[in-house]
């Protein structure tokens, strides 16, 4: 259960960052207040995961989760570009989730 919660609280970060910009520097309060919302779940979620998992394996995953999510939505939605060196980086974080929770003891 531990290691569903710590995705879903993944998903809500990929969510939570891309509510930071539209509060353009925390000076609009309806972004600014969902922005607090969904930064304040994402870690009320990964401290929940934390009462089982090991917190480095937990923040690790969530961090990447987040990183691989916001980098994709990065360039689907906001077209960012996408280059081999960018590609490399997701995959090596991709196999860090993927190994992190192979290797997990829970």
């Amino acid at each position: 259960m531990s290691w569903i919660v710590l995705g879903l609280a993944g998903l809500v970060e990929i969510v939570w960052s891309q509510t930071i910009k539209p509060t353009e520097n925390f000076t609009k309060i309806g972004p600014t207040l969902l922005c607090i919302a969904l930064g304040s779940l994402a870690v009320y979620l990964l401290s929940r995961a934390m009462q089982t998992l090991p917190v480095g394996t937990a923040y690790a995953v969530f961090t990447g989760i987040g990183a691989v999510g916001a980098i994709v939505l990065g360039v689907l939605v906001h077209k960012d570009p996408l280059s081999a060196g960018r590609v490399l980086a997701l995959s090596m974080i991709v196999g860090g989730i993927v190994l992190a929770r192979a290797t997990a003891t829970e």
